[in-house]
């Protein structure tokens, strides 16, 4: 039985932002690696995958829906951005209760 152990509430994550068309963001792909990376961290476990549905705009509140499938189970993921400093931005996961 493949399971992901419980994570964390939280979790905090720096990732290098990009810019498009004036406006910087995080990458769809990069930020789906950037919270696998972390969860996979910090419960010792990788999740199967984390799907998001874009990219995240580099904005101090943005939030984004993502999913965790680990095995048969999906959770939901909640990442809202926190903090953005030159070409960093730090954002907390949150992991829906299973």
């Amino acid at each position: 039985m493949h399971r992901l152990r419980s994570a964390p509430a939280s979790l905090v994550i720096a990732l290098l932002l990009l810019s498009a068309c004036g406006a910087s963001v995080v990458a769809e792909k990069d930020l789906e690696k950037g919270v696998s990376d972390q969860l996979t961290e910090s419960v010792g476990q990788a999740p199967d995958d984390i799907d998001c549905p874009g990219d995240l705009d580099a904005e101090v509140g943005k939030t984004m829906r993502c999913t965790l499938t680990a095995g048969p189970d999906e959770l939901g993921l909640t990442i809202t951005v926190t903090k953005v400093d030159g070409s960093e931005i730090e954002y907390d996961v949150e992991v829906d209760e299973s």
